[in-house]
C-alpha cells in the first residue's frame, strides 16, 4: 500500500515550513520512525519521520521549497 508523507505541524500557529534537506533518496528503504527529512519554520528546525516502513517512492517537494502543513511531501510504498 502507498502511504503519503504529510508535512507535520511544528507547533501552535505554524502553518508552513521549508524543507531544508532530504536525508533519504527515492528508492531507499526506510523504517517507521526513521528521520527522512528536515524542515525549518520561523522558530525551529524539525525532523520528519517515516510514518511506515517501506521504500521511499516519490519526493514531491524539493529542498528549499516552502510548504503548508498537511501537504503531501513524499510517498512510501509499504513493504
Amino acid at each position: 500500500m502507498t502511504v503519503s508523507v504529510l508535512l507535520p505541524a511544528a507547533g501552535m500557529g505554524v502553518t508552513e515550513a521549508t524543507i531544508t534537506s532530504w536525508l533519504k533518496a527515492i528508492g531507499d528503504r526506510v523504517e517507521k520512525g526513521e528521520i527522512i527529512a528536515e524542515m525549518e519554520t520561523a522558530k525551529t528546525t524539525v525532523e520528519i519521520e517515516a510514518p511506515v516502513s517501506g521504500v521511499l517512492t516519490d519526493i514531491a517537494v524539493e529542498e528549499g521549497a516552502m510548504v503548508e502543513v498537511d501537504v503531501q511531501i513524499a510517498t512510501i510504498e509499504e513493504a
